[in-house]
């Protein structure tokens, strides 16, 4: 009996003794694993709530108050088509045509913008202001300011536009020769209206995936040294600001590429912003981009035909001058017909519209430097440009 006693009793010192060491291991253990309340969890979950902020959050944060809606009324006037208006019908009718009336109709559409100044200048894309009757810019503070037209020119796809007031937030102009092809970039605007939901920007995020891309005669625009990028830009963007991660703006978004559908598959585009700050200084100046000018000269694409006839070899690409205009400023340059044009500053010329694109997008006052070829050795030429 006592033996058993003294069993039993060993037997619970001994389990006593096990469930302490097991209490010390789960003391221990707790220890190397911390709680949620601990103040090592807490500092995880700061770190992680940290880390959302980056350079991109940032740079929105910066960029998203001068970011604009706008909204315009176009007035539309159109031809009313009458049916009975047809030869068919005069057959058996008589001839009793008549002027057939027009409708004007009232058109609105949406865009995007940003404020460029204190002052209340905002930059958008001439195809986003068309003909406006009427522009109505909406800030992020929720507040809608008629727009006053300052000027838009049609060639490059950029306009530029004042509401009054002072100390509006306004983005800085960054330099588009400097942009990185694989660097962040932010896009920011007003894609199908949203911001009219709740006065903000919607943001998306990609990179640049090319520069320096010329599309030089799209539906009879020029866009010169566009910069491609795969932030998702969708209709309504246009006019919208391209930025880096530094909140600097180095493009407008302008168009999309679909290959065929309807929405965004990466592929968009931004006019630089060198070339933005260039057509808004003179915009802001006179009101207009004054191409009035003439070179007084005729061209003809160089064919095997007039390379036989010039004598020069088949592979040569240029533009033939056909004509010149007596005391013009191609005259006066010292240009001759049968000159035949392979460069126009420092661009090469293979067609008549190579050379057209060229100097369309150029001023009165300017200077055209052509390379021609003539007797068998090239020349320089510059052409003034003279006011019409």
């Amino acid at each position: 009996m006592k033996l058993l006693v003294f069993v039993s009793f060993g037997l619970l010192s001994l389990l006593a003794a096990c469930g302490e060491q097991q209490h010390s291991r789960s003391e221990e253990t707790a220890k190397n694993f911390a709680s949620p309340n601990t103040l090592y969890a807490q500092q995880k979950i700061d770190d992680i709530s940290n880390s959302r902020r980056n350079a991109i959050t940032n740079a929105v944060a910066i960029a998203s108050p001068a970011v604009v809606g706008i909204n315009v009324t176009e007035i539309r006037e159109f031809q009313y088509y009458d049916p009975f208006d047809d030869p068919f019908f005069d057959y058996f009718f008589g001839r009793r045509r008549r002027q057939s009336p027009k409708i004007q109709q009232e058109i609105k559409s949406l865009g995007s913008g940003f404020l460029i100044s204190s002052d209340g200048y905002i930059v958008s894309n001439a195809h986003v202001i068309g003909n406006a009757s009427k522009v109505v810019v909406t800030l992020t503070d929720g507040t809608k300011h008629d727009a006053k037209i300052i000027g838009v020119d049609d060639l490059t796809d950029i306009a530029l536009l004042k509401i009054d007031g002072n100390n509006f937030p306004y983005l800085k102009l960054g330099n588009s020769d400097d942009v990185i092809v694989g660097e962040w970039v932010i896009a920011l605007g007003n894609p199908f209206g949203l911001f009219d939901i709740n006065d903000k920007p919607t943001v998306t995020v990609g990179v640049v995936s090319s520069v320096g891309l010329n599309f030089p005669n799209l539906d009879g625009r020029s866009y010169r040294g566009m910069i491609q990028t795969d932030a998702a830009i969708n209709s309504g963007n246009s006019g919208g600001a391209l930025i880096n991660a530094n909140a600097e703006v180095i493009g407008v978004n302008t168009f999309i590429y679909t290959g065929g559908g309807q929405g965004n598959i990466g592929i968009g585009f931004a006019i630089p912003i060198n070339r933005v700050k260039q057509i808004t200084d003179e915009l802001r100046r006179f009101g207009k981009i004054d191409r009035s000018f003439k070179t007084g000269i005729s061209v003809q694409g160089l064919n095997r035909g007039l390379a036989r006839y010039f004598g020069v070899s088949e592979d040569m690409t240029g533009v033939v001058i056909t004509n010149i205009e007596k005391r013009s400023a191609g005259e006066k340059a010292g240009l001759k017909v049968g000159d035949i044009i392979v460069e126009a500053n420092g661009t090469p010329v293979a067609t008549e519209q190579d050379l057209l694109n060229l100097v369309r997008e150029m001023r009165a006052g300017d200077v055209l430097r052509l390379k021609v070829f003539r007797d068998r050795r090239f020349l320089t030429a510059e052409v003034r440009l003279e006011k019409t």
